[in-house]
């Protein structure tokens, strides 16, 4: 509970790292490999010793040579932090420590020193670059043109000067430019950039469709009905280039820790070089500082600085391309807590399709009852109304004076006969007794009364989703120990739907604000940290309040994107276990790192300081170290959750 997510956007300070601006490609390796080439030569001349004159200033000016392809880009960082007031950085360390090497003598060491922090620095982008690919493939997905109709003919146009309810052509393996809703009959889509999913998607006529989709099969016409900067896809691409700048707080403190750490260890160094002239009786200058400069180079905070951000990367990379949109590090760290899960059950553990199940004609013919129902009915957007329009009619009756009453039906006239359709409590109202015949059934029903006499219902029902079941077993077993179900929808339907996926506490009949008071409640728990999973609309309250807001199928919902933490692009509740699955693995990497980085650390420069080890050693406690933590944190794009 005291992690409190943060809602406002981050005003995050550059890193380090950001001052050192190399080549990308082969031509970054070019500085490293000349400098290794001459220093090479260097060493063979010193070791062969084949001719006098390697000696001296030739000598210096040599090995300066083999400095200053690696050296100068560092030494230039060093400056550029020091004029932004960032005077404690690697930069410095590695200054100090090289150039002090040249000052003794140990012009080898120092040249080895710079080239060996070039190289890692150079394996450190590079898998940074790898981590992120994931999250900058998306830039791919975004169309470049689209075939629009205006005036009378299909003309080539740029997608961000589409506009609201123009026509688009989109031909076979063409993207979709912007959101819109089909007009053609049918279509197949490939949507694995927007939902994860691999397999095509058929859809048909008056479906959404989402900018980034591929179309498969046949030329298709789409209406557009959003402009390309509000498409999903526009939105998904910021979401996911955000994300990276909002840090976790083990990733702020490594920063904070760095600022303080490197000062420090430069005042230790200096300690070290001078504070044995009063304790030690044969103290020589130059040992001294040979050891501190040791001390430097090991205690740089490569891999700290480096690797940590690199498990986030990796983190939100593998989430991007499950379908899974993190809208920051620190949502990685809080669901990998999680241990309580309140979810909504209309459209996110069940489909949210309703289905006529059964029809039960009393006083009347069910074609004639439900020419009656349909004529109210066709005037109401609601899903339960579109569930029974699907019932096959030739023809139907007209209404008049319709009047729809919130949370009850509709009323109306129809044949000039008085006509309620709607649950029990709108007969009830009119004093006409259903509740008898209807006692029993837990699924929605749709009530009919015609001139005050109840005449016959209709069971609708929402149908589970398949993964539904297996995402609570799942759940239990990586640590979520709490369920809990809170709907709007009927009690006995609410409770049979959670017994069916084993979630014991299930609330139904809930207003918005009626189950933020519930989860407000399960937030006072010191203990829980808790996961709400809805649909981004009505649960919005709810998911702003929440540990972890997750938005179920909230890809065509702005309220969705805007709330929720995390966004899973497609309606399979199996996700939410992925998700928290990425959580841990890519927390398990992070602290992995940060032991291994500390550990290793500790050792050699307690083994420096006594001058036990020398500059060799040092190199490989930094470079070697910062490169096993990298090779770690890009496990992250290999794993399979």
């Amino acid at each position: 509970m005291s992690e409190r997510k943060e809602k406002n956007s981050l005003n995050v300070k550059k890193q380090n790292h950001n001052y050192f601006n190399i080549a990308t490609g082969f031509k970054a390796y070019l500085p490293a490999i000349l400098s290794f080439v001459i220093l090479l030569i260097g060493i063979a001349l010193d070791y062969f010793n084949s001719t006098l004159y390697f000696k001296g200033w030739y000598r210096l000016v040599w090995y300066t040579l083999a400095y200053l392809p690696v050296g100068l880009p560092v030494l230039k960082a060093g400056f550029k932090s020091i004029q932004k007031g960032n005077y404690f950085t690697e930069f410095l360390l590695m200054s100090i420590a090289t150039i002090g090497a040249f000052a003794i003598g140990e012009y080898p060491e120092g040249v080895t020193v710079m080239l060996f922090y070039t190289i890692g620095e150079l394996f450190q982008g590079a898998a940074v670059t790898k981590a992120k690919s994931n999250i900058k493939a998306l830039l791919d997905i975004r169309p470049k043109e689209a075939l629009v109709l205006r005036n009378s003919s299909y003309v080539s146009v740029k997608p961000d000067t589409i506009k609201i309810g123009e026509i688009i052509k989109v031909r076979s393996g063409e993207k979709i430019p912007v959101d819109g809703i089909l007009l053609s009959s049918n279509a197949s889509l490939n949507t694995a950039a927007i939902t994860g999913e691999s397999k095509p998607c058929n859809i048909g006529k008056n479906s959404a469709v989402y900018a980034g989709s591929i179309n498969l099969q046949n030329v298709i016409e789409i209406k557009s009905t959003k402009e390309f900067k509000n498409s999903s896809i526009a939105r998904i691409l910021n979401l996911v280039q955000n994300a990276t700048a909002r840090k976790s707080k083990t990733e702020l403190f490594i920063r904070k820790f760095a600022k303080i750490y490197t000062p420090i260890v430069v005042f230790l160094a200096v300690g070290l070089t001078l504070l044995p002239f009063f304790f030690v009786n044969d103290y020589v200058f130059r040992d001294w500082l040979y050891r501190a400069l040791v001390f430097l180079v090991i205690s740089c905070p490569c891999a700290l600085v480096i690797s940590i951000p690199l498990g986030y990367f990796g983190g939100l990379g593998a989430a991007s391309k499950n379908g899974i949109l993190f809208k920051g590090a620190s949502f990685l760290d809080i669901i990998a807590k999680v241990n309580t899960l309140a979810m909504d059950k209309t459209g996110t553990i069940t489909k949210g399709v309703f289905k006529i199940q059964e029809i039960k004609a009393l006083s009347i013919n069910e074609p004639e009852m439900m020419k009656y129902m349909l004529a109210l009915e066709a005037s109401s957007t609601h899903p339960i109304a579109k569930a029974l329009l699907d019932y096959p009619l030739n023809e139907t009756f007209n209404a008049i004076k319709i009047k729809e009453i919130a949370g009850k039906g509709i009323k109306g006239i129809v044949n000039e006969k008085r006509v309620l359709v709607g649950n029990a409590a709108l007969l009830l109202d009119y004093k006409i007794d259903a509740l008898t015949e209807i006692e029993d059934i837990v699924e929605s029903s749709v009530l009919i009364a015609i001139d005050g006499q109840f005449v016959g219902y209709v069971i609708i029902s929402d149908e589970i989703k398949e993964d539904a079941r297996e995402t609570i077993s799942e759940a239990y077993k990586i640590g979520v120990k709490d369920f809990y179900m809170f709907s709007g929808d009927r009690e006995s339907i609410t409770k049979n739907v959670a017994k069916q996926i084993n979630v014991l506490r299930a609330k139904g009949g809930l207003l918005p604000e009626q189950k933020l008071k519930e989860v407000e409640e399960l937030m006072k728990n010191p203990k829980a940290t808790v996961a709400f999973v809805g649909d981004g609309i009505n649960d919005a309250p709810v998911l702003a309040v929440s540990d972890v807001g997750i938005a179920m199928g909230g890809l065509g919902s702005d309220v969705a994107i805007e709330t929720a933490d995390v966004i899973i692009q497609t309606d399979q509740p199996s996700k939410i276990v992925q998700a928290i699955k990425i959580g841990k693995s890519t927390k398990t990497i992070v602290w992995q790192n940060i032991a291994l980085a500390f550990g290793v650390k500790l050792i050699v420069l307690l083994l420096g300081a006594a001058g036990l080890v020398t500059m060799w050693a040092a190199v490989f406690a930094d470079v070697g170290v910062a490169l096993l933590a990298i090779l770690n944190a890009v496990r992250l794009q290999r794993m399979k959750w």
